[in-house]
């Protein structure tokens, strides 16, 4: 039995099916208050549903029991509910997390880390603090670093409208970012269970071009034909909104969008040595994108 910590969210519900696709045994954990569609979607795909919270260690005992492997990709930055918070949730509960699997005896836990450049920040701290307890936890780890997800950061959530071919970029556009697909991501946290080169390793994912912001609207109108709207957000007042943030959420999401606007670097190298999988490329991406409009 593999369990998915993060089941409902958009990486945690796309393992979930490649794990249901591959035959193997998947328990998502979920919050009762998870919203109902993405549930009922993963019991679709036949992943058993067990509800549990981060921040309650007795739920994580009892959907720990009978696992073999922990895949977790929780975050409450975009899913944040009543009582989270970063230092709670994402550090708090993912040590939970990890000393409930000890516990149980779990063989396995593949951890979805943060930008290994990422700025200091409540989000990066977490991470790193609970990437340090599953490295020191006794379990056979995994820890898999991304880069920025083309499904979240091309979106027009954070300003990328495809459907209206405008794009809000962040500084001057001219940093290089490392991107990938969630997708690829997946793949890569699926493979790790019976890869034995993926066995206490860290890796970083991305796609082996890097693209700057300008780069990407670029790619994006040549395969839709059309001219992008652009609007630039000075790095200054990038700045300025991380100096003035109020809370972890806040400060967090802020040091992200300054971050990107003043570049992200990785190194793929080792990974796509290990797993020698064909990435999405941005021209694929794109494409998929505005094939679907």
């Amino acid at each position: 039995m593999n369990l998915v910590v993060g089941a409902t969210g958009i990486l945690g519900s796309e393992i979930c099916r490649q794990l249901a696709a591959a035959g193997l045994l998947v328990r998502g954990l979920a919050r009762p208050t998870s919203a109902p569609d993405r549930v009922a979607q993963l019991k679709a795909m036949g992943v058993q549903i067990v509800l549990g919270d981060l921040r309650q260690p007795a739920t994580l005992r009892a959907a720990c029991r009978g696992v073999q492997a922990v895949i977790s990709t929780a975050s409450s930055l975009l899913s944040r509910q009543p009582g989270d918070s970063i230092p709670i949730t994402d550090q708090q509960g993912q040590l939970n997390l990890v000393q409930a699997a000890r516990a149980a005896g779990v063989g396995r836990f593949v951890l979805i880390g943060i930008l290994p450049d990422m700025a200091a920040c409540p989000l990066a701290t977490a991470k790193q603090v609970v990437a340090q307890a599953v490295q020191n936890s006794g379990m056979a780890y995994t820890i898999l670093n991304p880069g920025l997800f083309m499904e979240s950061w091309l979106s027009a959530a954070l300003g990328f409208d495809c459907a209206n071919t405008r794009a809000t970029i962040y500084g001057e556009g001219q940093a290089a970012n490392s991107y990938i697909s969630l997708e690829d991501v997946a793949k890569i946290a699926v493979e790790s269970l019976s890869n034995p080169a993926a066995c206490n390793a860290i890796f970083e994912i991305g796609l082996p071009t890097l693209y700057s912001q300008l780069e990407v609207v670029r790619v994006f109108e040549k395969v839709s034909g059309s001219c992008f709207e652009l609007q630039f957000v000075p790095a200054a007042v990038l700045a300025a909104q991380r100096a003035a943030a109020t809370d972890p959420f806040q400060e967090s999401f802020a040091a992200l969008i300054h971050q990107l606007a003043l570049g992200t670097r990785l190194d793929s190298s080792a990974v796509r040595q290990v797993f020698r999988t064909p990435f999405v490329s941005m021209e694929d991406y794109a494409q998929r994108v505005m094939g679907s409009l």
